[in-house]
């Protein structure tokens, strides 16, 4: 058997619509029986640990889960010693540098500070670069960050750039792309090569047929 730590929330949602497509039993994770429960069992292959995104890369990571589903916003930030095996496809948005409107956050020479929920993906995309930059951890709306003048600018998440519009920031340029990924814990996925391989194989069934469907959908 697989144990598999799944993103609470719309990953949540969106693995188990995925995993019920792929022929596995998701009943008990039923939004009207599951109740408190955190640990459930999908068909007689997999059980199911649900916990939030940074607990699911520890979780692999250490070996208590075989594998788990998160968005790759997580696994970038948590730099990790995982396996991606898989991108599931969904959950798609964007890291992206953004700043007040009409700015370049590029002009001058003078010392840059940025803000973000992700200070290591901040750091890293800078330092590929080859920019200093003093990066500011900020735990809740990073928007207000250049808006107060703690910052010349933010790298976050964005989807559709609503909040940033509604704030009067716009996207400089994106950092990365994001979606939900399949991973393993390194040594697990060795010792349960079988159950990953029927698992992964299910899983790029539909996310086949959903790549198909919606080709077909933006070509109508």
């Amino acid at each position: 058997m697989l144990r598999l730590a799944l993103t609470k929330g719309r990953i949540e949602k969106s693995a188990l619509q995925y995993l019920a497509k792929a022929g596995y039993d998701v009943s008990e994770l039923d939004e009207e029986k599951k109740g408190r429960k955190l640990l459930f069992k999908v068909g007689n292959d997999i059980e199911v640990v649900l916990a939030k995104a940074a607990d699911v890369i520890t979780y692999v990571e250490h070996g208590v889960c075989d594998g788990g589903i998160v968005g790759e916003d997580t696994i970038m930030e948590a730099n990790a010693s995982i396996y991606e095996l898989l991108d599931l496809e969904f959950g798609k948005c964007r890291f992206a540098l953004a700043g007040i409107k009409g700015k370049n956050f590029y002009d001058g020479y003078g010392h840059k500070i940025v803000a973000s929920k992700y200070p290591h993906v901040t750091k890293e995309y800078f330092d590929s670069k080859g920019i200093d930059v003093e990066v500011v951890k900020i735990e809740g709306s990073v928007e207000l960050a250049p808006i107060l003048k703690l910052s010349d600018a933010i790298v976050d998440i964005v989807e559709t750039g609503s909040t940033l519009k509604a704030n009067g920031l716009e996207v400089y340029e994106d950092v990365a792309d994001i979606s939900a990924r399949f991973i393993a814990n390194i040594s697990r996925i060795k010792m349960k090569k079988k159950e990953f391989d029927t698992l992964i194989r299910a899983l790029s069934g539909v996310v086949e047929s959903e790549r198909a469907l919606n080709k077909e959908k933006s070509n109508v």
